[in-house]
């Protein structure tokens, strides 16, 4: 047996075997929720990460605002996020994303990388997941949506009868069953499609689908479910969940209601705090995060992604990137010229935008007559089909708004214990001073093309509060102690999607096929983010990051490690 020479150590061998150790760079643009998810879960992969995001903080559209903490950050419009140093005492106040559902996308994230969600933030589910009014009898019926379903049926027996609550039992039964058939071959599959759906349903499941008329939209099958047109008015709310209209989004986003159904949580210290955690969690993981750090340029070639180019001029290579951003601004060109022109030649057809909102974000005197705040409300018009009219067909904002306020001190107490129950008659006086209120309406994403008058805000400002006064809730505000956010400011915010706050509108039945994924025609260039699959929303996002992620390491070959 003649033994095997030994290889002689050359500078080339070692560099080649330095390559194979070292851990591949990856770069992250944007630091919103899908990029801290990507960021966290490709360094606890092995990669080396780096975040590059423009603004000064994580979060994306996940973030607080202070209103009365300074003139600067009034005067921005919503442009500031971030407490004054000369008000320490006030608390910020969510102005964005103001829910968690869907815990067990985060549960399973947290669990990778050794961390124990409960343990990292303090959650607390809430026992009320809505209170809702109506003008149309002035506030005096209301119904409010419990975690429990049972309460659920004697509440909505007592509202709209016993007939109203056999069909509501049946709508959520129907819900269930959806959202049970649809999770696994749509929400955590990595490219669905209509094919790999209807394989993976298998009886049960497509005859669940066939049961609510899939081509049919949300309203019209909804139009079948309920006969109390408030009821059918309520739940066809959930397709604003993804920025969408009831008379154009699919009947499947009716699994929207038992989304919640399952369990909406409470964050203590606001949903911000989520953000944080994570980059936390990251930052421990050894990612690194560079702030104010804008991304011009996205360099490729021969198909394959090279470097990012700042605004200050900094070449950053990287083996992959994922972009956080919304796919618009690669379509576009704020990226680049040539990746808007490989991106354009795999793109379907110019999606419609999703909504944007005006927003106010304030500390105000509460006086509660015929309806009691709870932490989530909304307030319905009468004339439900013309705020959509408007907004999507007219690009204008709607003239009878339906209004959200989120009472982030509702529901749970500052320890985050839950709160005191509230289904007592509410008082005629009851009022609560320097409140932290976020109220939002609708309106169309138009604010890269229109700014609106001040007649117009002003208008919808009106019908918006007197909406609110109509059903018995009282906001006495100061204008020093408001911030008001429009669909312009949205746009600047975050580029290239003016204003809209949900990527896409879900118009369609098959647009859950169209919208991208996380690969793209370009090597090493990945998606993560609200505009791509599965969709909008704090854990839809999440979820497209575990995607991303699970393409990158492939690529990258760290999943052979």
């Amino acid at each position: 047996m003649v033994d095997e020479p030994t290889p002689k150590i050359t500078p080339q061998r070692v560099a080649q075997h330095a390559h194979v150790l070292a851990a591949p760079k990856v770069l992250v643009v944007g630091a919103g929720i899908g990029g801290l998810v990507s960021a966290l879960l490709l360094a606890n992969a092995g990669a080396e990460v780096t975040v590059l995001e423009s603004k000064a903080e994580s979060g994306g559209k996940m973030r607080q605002l202070w209103p009365g903490a300074g003139s600067d950050l009034g005067a921005g419009a919503g442009q500031g996020n971030s407490p004054m140093a000369t008000s320490p005492v006030l608390d910020g106040i969510d102005s964005g994303p103001t829910v968690l559902t869907m815990k067990w996308v985060f549960e399973e994230i947290f669990a990778q990388v050794g961390a124990h969600l409960d343990r990292e933030l303090n959650l607390t589910q809430l026992d009320v997941l809505a209170r809702h009014a109506w003008s149309a009898d002035q506030g005096g019926q209301q119904l409010t949506l419990y975690a429990d379903h049972a309460r659920n049926l004697d509440a909505v027996a007592e509202f709209s009868g016993s007939a109203e609550a056999k069909k509501f039992n049946a709508f959520c039964q129907s819900a269930k069953s959806l959202y049970q058939a649809l999770e696994g071959a749509v929400i955590r599959e990595a490219q669905p499609s209509l094919t790999k759906m209807l394989f993976s349903l298998g009886p049960k499941g497509l005859a669940t689908l066939s049961s609510i008329g899939p081509m049919k939209t949300l309203w019209e099958s909804l139009g079948s479910s309920f006969n109390d047109p408030r009821l059918r008015q309520l739940f066809a709310r959930y397709a604003t969940y993804c920025g969408s209209s009831p008379w154009s989004a699919p009947a499947t986003l009716m699994l929207i209601a038992q989304v919640e159904m399952d369990g909406v949580w409470s964050v203590e210290g606001g949903m911000r705090t989520l953000a944080k955690t994570l980059e936390r969690l990251a930052r421990q993981k050894g990612v690194q995060f560079r702030f104010q750090t804008a991304c011009r340029d996205i360099e490729i070639h021969q198909d394959r992604f090279r470097a990012v180019h700042t605004e200050s001029g900094e070449r950053i290579e990287a083996q992959a990137l994922v972009f956080n951003g919304d796919i618009e601004a690669l379509l576009s060109g704020s990226m680049g010229s040539a990746v808007r022109t490989k991106m354009v030649q795999r793109a379907s057809k110019k999606s419609e935008r999703s909504l944007s909102a005006l927003t106010w974000t304030m500390r105000c005197t509460v006086r509660e007559e015929r309806f009691q705040l709870d932490r989530h409300n909304v307030f319905f018009q009468n004339n439900y089909f013309k705020e959509f009219d408007d907004i999507f067909n007219n690009k204008r904002l709607p003239e009878s708004p339906t209004v959200y306020i989120c009472a982030q001190n509702r529901g749970v107490d500052r320890c985050g214990d839950r709160g005191l129950d509230r289904d007592l008659e509410p008082s005629a006086t009851a009022s609560a001073d320097n409140e932290p209120i976020f109220c939002l309406v609708n309106a169309p994403a138009t604010g890269d093309t229109q700014e609106f008058t001040q007649q117009e805000l002003d208008q919808c400002e009106t019908q918006t509060f007197n909406l609110l006064s109509r059903c018995g809730l009282h906001l006495e505000r100061d204008p020093q102690r408001t911030i008001q956010v429009q669909p312009k400011n949205f746009h600047q915010l975050f580029p290239s999607t003016g204003g809209a706050l949900y990527g896409q509108a879900t118009h369609g039945w098959m647009q859950v096929f169209s919208r991208s994924n996380a690969s793209t025609p370009i090597q090493g260039l990945f998606l993560t983010g609200g505009s791509v699959h599965p969709g909008p929303g704090v854990p839809m996002v999440a979820m497209s990051a575990r995607l991303a992620v699970a393409i990158v390491t492939e690529h990258l070959g760290l999943t052979r490690r």
